[in-house]
């Protein structure tokens, strides 16, 4: 069971709420996002934020990582890459007449990978083995990456020009694809009515508390009518008509972890249905491929249908 006191998981969802009120002063709309980012970081997970140029994913990571006492490196991704700009590469010490690895930015706690799909394949699956393994391999040697580590990437819609698709196992290391979309009019007035001011005072939350939450959240309790839950509503997304390739037990496992640290931040040591339904749409519409006739059926916005499909699942899954 999780050690942590009810105080300290109360202070814990405090925090939590502060730091989004915070950001929230400065990225409007954005207090939602900023809870999913959490719930990614403290399961040991990466995020992927979508939407047009202009919406303020880039200001939104930069903020939530100025609230973590963590090192924070950004890369603004473009066509010409190297992989080895990323990880970085061998290079010749003229005073020791060796080749001495030279780490790239890949090494630290938290980073932003601006733009992610303006770059082809070889350089995106750089990060591959840091998502997933949390090392860089160079040269014939593994380096291992600070601890936390985590992605937070954007990226503008594929349809926009001068674009590349983001492969498939690069995708499926994001827990979260968080889609941005133009705010409400009233949203908007509070974009221009807003102070640029910089705040008194900042919550924080420091590497020492996010890895013992990390620890911590594999022993939230989750009983056997919800896992067996989740179960049934990831095989639901394989029987769906309009599914071709549903979520695979990796996903699931994923759910798992997910709803555990959705607990956490909500100050609770054990999972209810609520925290699974929180997390599930944002969680799966990367991951499901749609039928053809499930677009025609609806929309020509592809998110949106799979918003609509994932919802259709969840209703027809009976909750514990």
């Amino acid at each position: 069971m999780v050690t942590l006191t009810d105080t300290e998981l109360r202070k814990v969802r405090n925090t939590i709420e502060l730091i989004s009120d915070e950001i929230g002063t400065k990225v409007v709309g954005s207090k939602e996002i900023v809870k999913f980012m959490f719930v990614a970081l403290i399961s040991n997970n990466h995020v992927l934020m979508e939407g047009v140029p202009g919406l303020a994913k880039t200001m939104l990571a930069s903020e939530f990582s100025s609230h973590l006492k963590a090192l924070f490196r950004r890369v603004q991704f473009t066509p010409d890459m190297l992989p080895s700009d990323i990880t970085g590469n061998m290079v010749f010490n003229l005073e020791s007449r060796k080749l001495e690895f030279r780490e790239g930015p890949v090494f630290t706690n938290v980073l932003l990978a601006d733009e992610i799909n303006r770059t082809p394949a070889k350089v995106q699956s750089a990060l591959l083995e840091a998502m997933e393994e949390r090392q860089v391999s160079v040269g014939g040697v593994t380096h291992q990456l600070p601890m936390p580590f985590i992605v937070i990437a954007t990226q503008n819609p594929i349809e926009q020009e001068g674009t590349f698709p983001i492969a498939e196992a690069l995708m499926d290391r994001f827990l979260f694809r968080l889609i941005l979309t133009y705010p409400s009019r009233d949203a908007e007035v509070q974009i221009l009515n807003r102070s640029y001011r910089k705040a008194q005072t900042q919550t924080y939350m420091d590497v020492d508390l996010i890895l013992k939450l990390r620890d911590e959240v594999y022993d939230v309790f989750v009983s056997q009518p919800i896992k067996e839950y989740m179960v049934d509503l990831m095989r639901k997304t394989r029987e769906s008509k309009k599914v071709y390739v549903g979520a695979s037990p990796r996903t699931t496992a994923k759910l798992l972890l997910a709803s555990k640290a959705c607990a956490l931040i909500h100050g609770r040591n054990f999972v209810i249905p609520e925290d699974v339904f929180y997390i599930s749409k944002n969680l799966l519409n990367h991951r499901l491929i749609l039928r053809p006739e499930a677009m025609l059926d609806e929309s020509d916005v592809g998110t949106d249908v799979a918003f609509k499909v994932i919802e259709e699942i969840i209703s027809e899954v009976p909750a514990p």
